[in-house]
């Protein structure tokens, strides 16, 4: 990963000096690095995870994950990212949205180097990483529940960007497409898993170790799974005393008082729709190991399965 990690950086740096300190922004604040570090645990399913191709396309995916961060941030007019402003926060949207198209079109340059298959890979995922912004921008559809929605969105938004990781993974080792189309279900089940785990880190996290106010998406507007689970019960009139006050507090509570956004995520993190939504996390990575376990490589499919599990008992 220090060899990813230079390279990363090498790429995120621009010669032009006005135009650096944002580009090379939010790769300096850090991160889980999780979608390249799939990437080099996938290609050991391959005969080459040396070939410098699983480096490329570790940096690939990370770039790509970077770049829609920024445009991310300012859809959603984040103050605060990985625990530090947010790149429009410093630099305005209109430069933010650019330093991202920037990012884009690295990732571009390094995936033109891996083959007609590799570019294909990287234009599919983009399409699917702007589809789930756009659905969740613009809402559901007719006669769709609120959780399928949301499970949609979270597929393409992370799930999409977490199976290319683990495809790339095995393709760019040499592997087989079928072997990469088992890690790719796998890949996506986990990116949603993620997500869902996120969901509840937002709540019962102390902000420390997030570098977030804990309530954010609730601050945002965003329905995430625990305030669906919420609504379900409500609809189906087994919403249990706390569980109203929370609904009835969220429409009538301004949430940009910390107070009142304090408040709200007490009286959740009392609420089991914590608890449902650490298990429906789980359930998910349940699902994405059984694409596993018919993989001939022992430790590789004991690592897949430790990160698989990471991704729901991290605090972070």
């Amino acid at each position: 990963m220090q060899v990813v990690e230079s390279m990363l950086r090498a790429q995120v740096r621009l010669d032009d000096l006005q135009v650096d300190p944002a580009t090379s922004h939010l790769a300096a604040a850090g991160g889980k690095r999780l979608r390249p570090a799939l990437v080099l645990l996938a290609a050991e399913l391959g005969p080459h995870p040396e070939a410098q191709a699983v480096l490329d396309s570790a940096v690939v995916v990370e770039l790509t994950h970077l770049a829609s961060l920024y445009h991310d941030d300012v859809m959603d007019e984040a103050p605060m990212r990985r625990g530090v402003p947010s790149a429009q926060e410093l630099f305005g949207n209109s430069v933010a949205i650019l330093a991202g198209d920037i990012l884009f079109a690295r990732a571009s340059i390094v995936v033109s180097g891996l083959g007609p298959r590799a570019v294909e890979l990287h234009a599919r995922t983009f399409e699917r990483l702007c589809q789930g912004q756009l659905h969740e921008t613009i809402g559901r559809r007719d006669g769709q529940s609120a959780r399928e929605h949301y499970l949609a969105v979270l597929a393409d938004k992370t799930g999409s960007l977490i199976a290319a990781s683990a495809r790339y993974g095995v393709l760019s080792a040499g592997g087989s497409e079928d072997m990469a189309d088992v890690v790719a279900e796998y890949g996506e089940r986990v990116g949603v898993a993620f997500q869902l785990a996120d969901d509840v880190i937002d709540i019962v996290s102390d902000g420390q170790q997030t570098g977030k106010t804990p309530g954010t998406d609730l601050r945002e507007g965003v329905d995430t799974m625990p305030i669906i689970l919420l609504r379900e019960q409500q609809a189906a009139g087994t919403l249990d005393a706390l569980g109203l006050r929370i609904l009835e507090r969220l429409e009538s509570a301004d949430l940009t008082s910390d107070t009142a956004l304090a408040e709200v995520v007490d009286m959740l993190r009392q609420h089991d729709v914590v608890a449902q939504t650490r298990q429906l996390a789980q359930q998910w990575v349940s699902d994405a190991l059984t694409f596993l376990e018919d993989l001939p490589h022992d430790e590789v499919r004991e690592a897949l399965t430790a990160f698989a599990r990471g991704t729901v008992e991290r605090a972070a």
